[in-house]
């Protein structure tokens, strides 16, 4: 059985998809990018400024399953520019950091939604 997670607290989906999903005792998450929840925008700035934004969003969907970032099992981050790879990371460290890190996979891609330089997603565990 699964379960469609929402929340207005992250952007809407834009197209055929799901903010998130639980499956049992696991959630899958979309990818977030650094979307502006209410206008629909990306947020202004760079690397750290589009990452923090994607964090938050993904923050605020983990939060609507009832869990958090302590929850993640695995990320993947589709980055748009390698060279973004260590200030992307440090974001992601202020995020993560503090708890067991995640397994992590981090792919350069050639195009990512809105033009976006960065997407997250995750896969969280959760009490069945």
């Amino acid at each position: 059985m699964k379960e469609r997670i929402s929340t207005s607290n992250a952007p809407a989906a834009i197209g055929p998809y799901s903010q998130a999903i639980r499956a049992g005792n696991l959630i899958f998450t979309a990818g977030q990018v650094g979307l502006d929840p209410q206008s629909g925008q990306l947020v202004e700035g760079g690397i750290r400024e589009q990452t923090e934004a994607a964090l938050r969003n993904l923050q605020s969907v983990l939060k609507a399953a009832g869990c958090s970032f302590s929850d993640v099992v695995k990320t993947t981050v589709f980055i748009m520019d390698m060279n973004d790879f260590t200030a992307m990371n440090e974001v992601y460290q202020q995020f993560l950091g503090d708890i067991i890190p995640p397994a992590r996979s981090t792919v350069q891609v050639a195009g990512l939604p809105r033009g976006a330089m960065v997407e997250i997603e995750c896969v969280a565990m959760i009490d069945a």
